[in-house]
């Protein structure tokens, strides 16, 4: 069989001793979220022929409006984790807390827990715009047999085992690591099965992409301000080409495929950052260096902050390592110009 044509399934099966620990259970939750994306995917790809775009009338944590559609995807992940009994603990965007998760016997040793954010970008279902499912999976630090608590969750990138993102687009795409490289998996829908498509995904080192919402330049801090000008001068290969669809897993996996670097920075509205380091920036990072790539929020490596709460927000910088090296750059000479 060629490479190309491996299926996800057979992917897992053939890669699994390459885990840190090779139980069968990362496999099993791999296995869960292609089974919870293929629902997904066929309810986003109808969601403009039934009720199921638009606000659900209630607000996630964040305090924001949580679309009909971010509900419904929440729920099929969770409980699809749950019904496999292979996680010991769940964290959502959508949720206030984590959810504490018994095996059929009451107990509490499953060695993983999952972190998630079930359907990024999803203020652009109602546009039909590309949305995603982003997902990271740690291993436990308190004692099997335990109940997990909140320092189960609050782990620097570092530790990650796993992270990866599912994208519902022209095609449905699972894209992943498991620190051995990054492969994107297409989903042919007439079967219903993922097919490696994209094998050892790489980021260029240099790209001629920025993807940054510059309708938001006069809050943005000096740094960035400055990097954007140099992006947008006729130098060398410059200026660069700007493309923001305003979803978080279609602008990275577009600049991965063709070589750029996305920004969310602090702003004078969000002055910590507006994405979530646990949910979003964790796994995010995790994918992008394994791809070749570097993730920064501005300063210094994302995965290797200490989280102090699950709904921490942070500044984001990532893509191809020497455009984030650059806006670093910038970053720094413009904290420097401040004494």
């Amino acid at each position: 069989m060629e490479e190309r044509n491996k299926t996800l399934g057979e992917f897992i099966i053939e890669n699994q001793n390459a885990f840190q620990y090779s139980s069968g259970e990362l496999s099993r939750i791999i296995n869960s979220i292609r089974l919870a994306a293929k629902v997904v995917n066929y309810k986003v790809n109808k969601a403009g022929l039934v009720d199921i775009v638009g606000a659900a009338g209630e607000q996630n944590i964040q305090g924001e409006d949580q679309q009909k559609l971010d509900v419904y995807a929440n729920e099929v992940f969770i409980q699809t984790l749950i019904n496999r009994e292979i996680v010991c603990g769940i964290a959502s965007e959508e949720n206030d807390e984590f959810i504490t998760v018994e095996g059929s016997d009451n107990s509490h040793n499953n060695k993983y827990v999952v972190l998630m954010d079930p359907l990024d970008g999803s203020s652009n279902i109602d546009v039909n715009v590309s949305v995603g499912t982003i997902f990271s999976v740690y291993r436990r630090i308190t004692p099997i047999g335990s109940p997990v608590t909140i320092e189960d969750f609050l782990q620097p990138g570092t530790n990650q085992v796993a992270a990866g993102y599912v994208i519902y687009g022209t095609s449905t795409m699972i894209v992943y690591t498991t620190g051995h490289g990054v492969n994107g998996f297409t989903l042919n829908p007439a079967i219903g099965t993922f097919y490696l498509s994209h094998p050892n995904m790489r980021f260029s080192e240099d790209g001629n992409i920025y993807s940054i919402n510059e309708g938001n330049y006069v809050h943005f801090p000096q740094g960035v301000k400055n990097y954007i000008k140099y992006c947008q001068s006729e130098e060398g290969d410059r200026p660069y080409t700007s493309r923001y669809i305003g979803s978080l897993v279609s602008d990275i996996h577009r600049n991965m495929i063709k070589g750029g670097i996305y920004i969310y920075p602090t702003s004078s509205k969000a002055p910590k950052g507006k994405l979530r380091l646990l949910y979003e920036c964790n796994p995010m990072a995790f994918i992008v260096e394994q791809a070749g790539g570097k993730a920064s929020d501005g300063f210094g490596r994302i995965m290797e902050i200490e989280p102090t709460e699950l709904h921490e927000r942070v500044p984001f910088f990532c893509g191809s390592y020497n455009m984030v090296e650059k806006a670093e750059e910038f970053m720094h000479d413009a904290k420097l110009s401040k004494y």
